[in-house]
């Protein structure tokens, strides 16, 4: 019968291996492109189901949205995070061009298991744009978040209180809801950036609109420009009232 360290030793090597894998799938399997296109698939899919979707009203007023398809998570003893996706922010011209982040987290416990989970984060406010724009930054601590509602037509407040909030949904195995990710940690991914406009570009240039996004970005800019048009579209009609007919 295996004894206590034995069993922490084996738990901390297996978590080591998927570690590994992590950065194997990240170096081998991956790339920006794909993951740009992954992201587009994500909204195109939670958007495109009134009863789990992201609240109009929220699509609507959204500063900035980011978008980590297959965040891994593993416990084993102990559990983390690990993810990477990318941001975009509107400006006066539309959408900013894709920044790339990374995504890492953790928790204690006694686990076993792992799973792959879609993350949607929706920035009500400019605080959330000088989050992004800032080295990093750790949700619930350094920028206030909550759990947010869901369902097209869900009545979602949009208030001052809400203006400097992120919300966050998750995704997995086909159920989309509201999830609290305190403590995790957002960030640009640097090397990402750089591969996706062939130079490092600071963040604050990339979410304002001074960088030309790359032609790469268009399957999300152009999920995230018609879902905010069909946001948009569906809350006139709403207030508009059966009237206007």
């Amino acid at each position: 019968m295996k004894t206590a360290k034995q069993l922490l030793t084996l738990a901390t090597a297996v978590l080591i291996v998927v570690c590994m894998s992590w950065a194997a799938d990240n170096d081998n399997e991956t790339t920006i492109q794909k993951r740009i296109d992954k992201s587009a698939d994500v909204l195109s899919e939670v958007m495109g189901t009134p009863d789990h979707a992201i609240p109009d009203k929220i699509v609507d007023h959204a500063k900035c949205i980011a978008v980590v398809p297959s965040l891994v998570k593993i416990a084993v003893g102990f559990g983390g995070e690990h993810g990477h996706g990318v941001a975009s922010c509107r400006t006066e011209h539309g959408w900013s061009a894709p920044l790339p982040i990374g995504v890492t987290g953790g928790s204690w416990g006694l686990q076993l298991g792992g799973q792959a989970t879609d993350l949607v984060l929706v920035f009500m406010g400019d605080k959330g744009m000088e989050h992004l724009t800032s080295d990093h930054f750790k949700v619930g601590g350094d920028a206030s978040a909550a759990a947010g509602p869901v369902g097209r037509n869900t009545a979602a407040a949009t208030d001052i209180e809400m203006n400097d909030k992120i919300l966050t949904y998750s995704r997995s195995r086909g159920l989309f809801a509201g999830i609290d990710l305190s403590g995790t940690v957002v960030k640009q991914d640097k090397d990402e950036t750089a591969l996706l406009f062939g130079n490092m570009e600071p963040a604050d240039a990339i979410l304002t609109g001074k960088v030309t996004p790359p032609a790469a970005s268009q399957p999300l800019l152009n999920e995230l420009q018609k879902i905010t048009e069909e946001a948009r579209s569906r809350e006139s009609a709403s207030n508009a009232g059966p009237n206007s007919r």
